[in-house]
């Protein structure tokens, strides 16, 4: 099976072609948890199915490296518009790309005829608690109290497709998020359970942030992670609306809008590192 490996400022997946490929994702959970593996397999924080869709130039199935799916990806769609556009699946600008979270458009800026960067219109947040989900009986969660092993976190919760809680503190990069991140995503409040964010802000314009992603542990970028974190923060009157926000994560940067219609768009690098095949463990 042939596949390319990309990744969003380090946020790597591996993403197979449906348009070449008869692959039914379903059937492959075992080989995306073999794919993904760092050690045996190509390595990746998942695996990205580009598929034909009926209303949109391209369709996007995401799997974390578990086997889990997940409605959406953030830094994954950027390199899914990178490659619909180059791999001539589409020459659209913008070009619009179905996920389980619904259709998003992606505008793409060119440089030789090559995808730089992509500004993805992410829809508007949700703070619906039931919506997320989170299972407390409050309307919204901003600013929440929250123990996780004997510690108080002041929780806000958001998603963008995808639940997000999102804490804001001092000296993130020493956080041992291997030890409380699991706490974070396996809490009973989070039936699905939850992406966590730990944001320290730097400025006005300027946040720094680290992410335990369900499925995937710590990953070096989380583009919904980061939308829902600039949400967060203007909910908690930290940033203001119609400014752009540079989120500063451990594999790049990311620019993240929040507009007063309640949109939110997201500004990022796309990269494609190469293309091979791959052995699969048995054939469906």
């Amino acid at each position: 099976m042939q596949f390319t490996k990309m990744h969003g400022i380090g946020n790597d997946y591996i993403y197979i072609d449906c348009f070449k490929e008869c692959v039914i994702p379903e059937d492959m959970i075992d080989e995306i948890v073999a794919m993904s593996d760092r050690h045996k397999g190509i390595g990746g924080d998942g695996v990205i199915f580009i598929m034909p869709s009926d209303v949109a130039d391209a369709k996007m199935r995401m799997f974390n490296a578990d086997g889990s799916e997940g409605k959406m990806c953030g830094n994954g769609i950027r390199c899914v518009g990178k490659y619909v556009y180059e791999h001539g699946i589409s020459k659209n600008n913008p070009l619009t790309i179905e996920t389980a979270s619904g259709i998003k458009t992606l505008s793409l800026e060119l440089i030789q005829g090559n995808v730089n960067t992509v500004t993805v219109d992410m829809g508007s947040p949700i703070l619906d608690s039931k919506l997320i989900p989170v299972d407390l009986d409050i309307e919204q969660v901003i600013n929440y109290p929250l123990v996780i092993n004997n510690q108080e976190y002041l929780i806000t919760c958001v998603s963008m497709g995808n639940p997000h809680c999102v804490i804001f503190t001092d000296g993130i990069d020493y956080l041992d998020l291997e030890s409380i991140g699991p706490l974070f995503e396996n809490n009973q409040i989070f039936p699905e359970r939850t992406n966590t964010e730990f944001i320290e802000v730097i400025d006005d314009k300027t946040m720094k942030m680290r992410v335990w992603e369900r499925g995937s542990g710590e990953t070096l970028a989380c583009g919904t992670g980061a939308s829902a974190s600039v949400v967060a923060a203007i909910y908690n009157n930290i940033f203001k609306r119609d400014q752009e926000i540079k989120v500063i994560l451990k594999g790049g940067e990311l620019y993240i809008t929040l507009t007063q219609d309640n949109h939110v768009f997201m500004r990022g690098s796309a990269t494609e590192v190469f293309t091979g095949e791959y052995k699969l463990i048995r054939n469906k």
